[in-house]
């Protein structure tokens, strides 16, 4: 494969991998996201107590994680296959998730360097559950004939 058909399958990955990694710095510390996800809760849900606010606010924050990692294992799965018409998709999923899960521990790696941000394996579990379902959806839209090229 050509290197420009290369970068049209990993470009995307290593650009989602960027924004990943962008999204895991202090910008996006519990901290500063609450200053606009919290007050959008309390408009939406005004007689919420402020417990419920927080613990919504954590759902809305894991449910990040999983759509994250889900985008990423659908980049991954389209990059493995490539222009390959082999229908062995398992392959390209097994690969997929095996480099989902080895980004999303060095992605909490590095937010343990990150003031405000800390590691947590449970984080790379949430994520690797986004990259699963992923490899699910690929998996169907590759049998059912649904991919692009």
């Amino acid at each position: 494969m050509s290197f420009k058909r290369q970068l049209i399958f990993w470009g995307p990955v290593l650009l989602w991998m960027a924004f990943i990694f962008w999204m895991s710095t202090g910008e996006f510390t519990t901290e500063n996201t609450s200053r606009f996800i919290e007050p959008f809760l309390r408009f939406l849900l005004p007689g919420a107590a402020p417990h419920t606010i927080v613990v919504i606010h954590g759902f809305i924050r894991k449910c990040g994680h999983v759509t994250e990692y889900f985008v990423l294992g659908l980049l991954l799965f389209r990059a493995f296959r490539g222009d390959s018409k082999d229908q062995t998709d398992w392959r390209w999923a097994a690969w997929a998730v095996v480099v989902l899960i080895l980004y999303a521990s060095s992605d909490e790696f590095h937010q343990s360097f990150v003031p405000g941000r800390t590691a947590s394996p449970i984080d790379v579990g949430i994520d690797t559950v986004g990259g699963v379902i992923a490899q699910g959806v690929s998996m169907l839209m590759n049998r059912r004939g649904l991919r692009e090229a």
